[in-house]
């Protein structure tokens, strides 16, 4: 599998200096150089308040969206399509600091989709995200379903 993303440590800084996220307060602080692992933070800024004084519910749902994508894409190559499907959150409590968000892919989760489109079919691997604050409480819960299709050409 040839990977897309030669440098994890490159894509991090890129994904900083992204407009949507770093317009948001969104940051990338760690990258796995497997890409298996990203930790995604949000601090709570005069500028992404919402009403109420607590974290805006469009950066809180921002900080997973290309996330899992994007950890698929590294591993797996130019050889799949891979795109957000589907996505929902359910909103726990008030972001009223820090929050973050841990991404990790497994072993077992990987092979499920290469096994799934090694012929080339269709798959739509549904993930469960959870956006916590700096106590370990549950902030919001985002449920995140691609779209990973082998590439006729790789088949």
């Amino acid at each position: 599998m040839k990977q897309i993303f030669a440098h994890p440590r490159l894509l991090k800084t890129l994904l900083n200096c992204w407009p949507p996220f770093w317009g948001a307060g969104i940051r990338i602080e760690q990258l796995g150089p497997d890409y298996r692992f990203c930790r995604v933070a949000l601090s709570l800024r005069w500028w992404n308040k919402n009403a109420n004084g607590t974290q805006y519910g469009g950066s809180l749902f921002s900080m997973t969206d290309p996330v899992y994508s994007m950890l698929l894409m590294g591993i797996l190559g130019e050889g799949y399509y891979i795109w957000d499907r589907a996505a929902s959150i359910t909103f726990i409590r008030p972001g009223q600091g820090r929050v973050f968000a841990d991404i990790h892919l497994s072993q077992e989760r990987l092979d499920e989709i290469l096994n799934a489109t090694q012929d080339g079919h269709k798959h739509f691997p549904q993930f469960r995200i959870n956006i916590v604050d700096e106590e370990g409480r549950l902030i919001a819960e985002v449920e995140r379903t691609l779209y990973v299709r082998k590439k006729q050409a790789s088949r």
